[in-house]
């Protein structure tokens, strides 16, 4: 048979262009990703391939349901604080040495992952590991990316632990077939999960980044950001030679450039003298620009055109915070959201994609993943933290625990997962109704649950759930399975398997995981039933091959969170990644079918 379009109806035509372009717009990152998803929906709506009702049912599909009773689940654990009360502990064990730094991170960000939702466990480490980092020698580079892989070992080991697997799990149950249990498929994925932990721990290091020179933490030559200061009136500094000057002798910031009456000079010659008004470019650490910031001699440049001398308020100081994934600074600018007003705070610096910014800040639109440099008080800070918009870097403060609302978290977390593992109701229900305890005794304000709801996740699979409904709907998964079976007709089962996860996992490096789930759950449901074998291996194969994506910073979003802090090139993740993708891919092909026969 040939897959052409002449064996296609128009509705199938429609669809599979509608994808293509999803794809297109997935890959060119002109819109977020869940609105991307949004305009796939509408377009499968207004071309008339599914109806209003069809389009819109990703939002009550249980997948979707499901998720965003966890995410307040997740929240009420967290806002308790009683996870930040191993963060004493963890420190104290990885300041030991980097090897029990690197098995210490990886374990914990693996054990909490597969019950909380893993871009909030590293959330959580990321401060942690970077204390460890800043208080010994260890480079960041060779500790966070362990941490954003095991998290995604992690979350494959159980029902809950990513989205994905419950998109899969509630996907196959609408079309037929019988959903898994919570700890179902957690053999094959602690097998996978021990692979990938001797990977991490004996191979990672000889390819993570090597530390250049020596390094104090995170002020190194990998963490210090550009900008630009102005040299004030009677600055102490104006007159001298610029090798004599506080700047470069007390200081020791390295100067890139001085603007001196709207000219340039790139070539700073060190016996040239400061005068006033001068605008200087410097590369200097954090902690340096608080001091800078706190003398006389110089002002700041911000995120506008001008400086922040006018900025008085004592408890002003710069910090370092990262833009975590779902965060509502993501997909605006600094001018649109009017960010100074708004939280009194100037933004320095921006590291975006391994590139600093320091020149019309307020125009780049900022993504999850982004190191800002943020001149702000510390009230204005927890704000920031405590909507969720921003994780602070600069620093780990550990917070107080607070009993009367851990204890009833601990334990209605506990009871989702339990009445889940021994079938006294479905996922969606114990889910639902640990929600709603939660906000019953008061463990969290109505306010903070709706606030815990990461929307942007939510809209991105009711959107891609479309795809999948699409390509049901109009014939074109069974299309697929068959072109598939016929192609690799040849070969066993296993063979098919091992082809269909090669696909998936690098379709979950250019696609969203969700995305390449809702495309590959229908045809992989439709190629068993061709096969006529069972489709439990096939479902497991898409869950792990889109969760277990290790070869680019944008695959997941723990990958783009670590990316920055790390000072990561997108080459450093293929060179660690692929390796270790291959690896999986290739254990993945014997293990899922030794556990789960066809």
């Amino acid at each position: 048979m040939l897959f052409t379009f002449a064996s296609m109806d128009t509705n199938l035509i429609i669809t599979i262009a509608i994808i293509i372009v999803g794809i297109f717009l997935f890959v060119r990152n002109y819109f977020s990703i869940d609105t991307t998803s949004i305009i796939i929906m509408a377009l499968f709506i207004v071309a008339g391939v599914l109806s209003p009702e069809e389009g819109f049912s990703g939002f009550n599909h249980p997948a979707t349901l499901t998720l965003a009773c966890m995410f307040v689940v997740s929240a009420g654990v967290f806002k308790s604080g009683i996870l930040d009360g191993l963060s004493d502990k963890i420190i104290k064990l990885a300041k030991i040495h980097y090897s029990i730094a690197l098995v210490v991170f990886c374990v914990i960000a693996a054990l909490f992952s597969a019950f909380i939702n893993d871009s909030a466990v590293v959330a959580l480490l990321l401060p942690i590991a970077l204390t460890v980092c800043r208080e010994t020698n260890i480079s960041p580079g060779k500790l966070l990316m362990p941490i954003s892989f095991a998290a995604l070992f992690g979350g494959t080991c159980t029902l809950i632990g990513t989205s994905t697997n419950i998109l899969v799990s509630s996907y196959a149950e609408k079309y037929g077939v019988e959903g898994f249990g919570m700890f179902e498929f957690s053999k094959p994925a602690f097998c996978l999960l021990i692979i990938g932990f001797l990977y991490l721990f004996f191979v990672s290091p000889l390819l993570l980044p090597k530390q250049k020179g020596k390094t104090r933490g995170l002020t190194k030559e990998a963490e210090k950001y550009i900008t630009e200061i102005k040299v004030k009136e009677k600055a102490s500094d104006i007159g001298k030679a610029i090798e004599d000057s506080k700047l470069t002798k007390d200081f020791k910031v390295q100067i890139l450039s001085i603007t001196r009456n709207g000219e340039v000079e790139y070539n700073v010659d060190p016996l040239g003298t400061i005068a006033q008004g001068d605008i200087i470019k410097v590369i200097v650490p954090p902690e340096v620009l608080t001091k800078l910031r706190e003398g006389k001699d110089y002002s700041l440049q911000g995120e506008l055109d001008g400086t922040l001398s006018e900025v008085t308020d004592d408890e002003k100081n710069v910090y370092e915070v990262i833009i975590p994934f779902g965060s509502n600074l993501s997909g605006k600018s600094l001018v649109e959201m009017n960010f100074r007003n708004r939280y009194n705070a100037s933004v320095l610096a921006i590291r975006q994609r391994g590139e600093v910014r320091f020149n019309k800040l307020s125009e780049v639109k900022l993504a999850e993943g982004d190191m800002l440099l943020v001149l702000c008080s510390k009230t204005n800070l927890d704000l920031l933290i405590n909507n969720d918009l921003a994780v602070l870097l600069s620093e780990h403060k550990k917070r107080k625990t607070d009993y009367k609302k851990a204890i009833p978290a601990i334990l209605i977390a506990m009871g989702v997962v339990l009445a889940a593992t021994f079938n006294l109701t479905s996922i969606l229900i114990s889910s639902m109704m640990g929600a709603l305890l939660l906000v019953v005794t008061s463990t969290l304000k109505p306010k903070e649950a709706y606030e815990a709801v990461e929307w942007k996740v939510i809209f991105m699979m009711a959107g891609v759930l479309s795809m999948g409904t699409a390509l049901e709907k109009t014939g074109g998964a069974e299309k697929i399975a068959v072109f598939i079976q016929e192609t690799l007709g040849n070969y066993s089962a296993n063979i098919t398997l091992s082809a269909l996860f090669l696909i998936t996992f690098l379709s979950t490096n250019v696609l969203s995981s969700k995305a390449a789930a809702a495309l590959m759950t229908p045809i992989v449901i439709s190629l068993a039933a061709a096969m006529q074998v069972s489709e439990r291996p096939f479902l497991i194969a898409v869950m792990f091959a889109c969760s277990l994506t290790f070869m680019t910073p944008v695959s997941y979003p723990t990958n783009t969170m670590v990316y920055a802090p790390g000072n990561y090139k997108f080459k450093d993740f293929l060179r660690v990644g692929t390796p270790l993708n291959i690896i999986i891919w290739i254990a993945a092909s014997f293990i899922i079918p030794y556990f789960f026969p066809f």
